[in-house]
């Protein structure tokens, strides 16, 4: 992804329910109460204007990333709150919009099946972008990242990892 802004403020992304490359809380899993973690944003952009997040699984055997979580349309914010609900649109977050990811509009945290006992790793990619994205409910990841193209100003992001018991 290509940022378009040569910004010296380079965005940093922390989070209460986990730190940087940690275990994630089983609250944020779906062995728990599969509810999004919260963020901070450090060093936001003054010409932010939305945010993008894309979770994925780096330990998906044959794949490069495994998709589970898309949102997009969220306002220029620095702290974005946990437990975000489910469903294609949210109104409590200016209307943000969750695409199809783990074959969900919502959040959808690690739940390895049981035949996978490996430590997984779980990247939450923040994108700050320069304008509002016009994308339906049914994008996918790829529709995302192509929407995105020449529109982000800033790229953080955060990895918890989950292993299952």
């Amino acid at each position: 992804m290509t940022i378009t802004e040569a910004d010296s403020n380079m965005l940093k992304v922390t989070s209460n329910a986990f730190k940087d490359g940690q275990y994630m809380p089983v609250d944020y899993t779906g062995f728990g109460k599969d509810m999004s973690p919260d963020f901070r944003l450090h060093n936001l952009s003054k010409k932010a204007v939305s945010i993008a997040i894309i979770m994925d699984d780096l330990d998906i055997p044959f794949l490069p990333a495994y998709n589970h979580w898309l949102i997009w349309n969220i306002p220029a914010i620095q702290e974005i709150p946990e437990k975000i609900p489910h469903g294609p649109e949210i109104p409590g977050l200016g209307n943000a919009r969750q695409g199809i990811a783990y074959g969900k509009n919502k959040y959808r945290g690690p739940k390895q099946p049981v035949f996978i006992r490996n430590m997984h790793r779980y990247v939450f990619r923040i994108y700050v972008l320069d304008c509002f994205l016009d994308l339906t409910a049914a994008s996918v990841k790829k529709d995302l990242t192509e929407a995105m193209e020449g529109h982000v100003l800033q790229q953080g992001s955060i990895m918890g990892k989950y292993k299952r018991k």
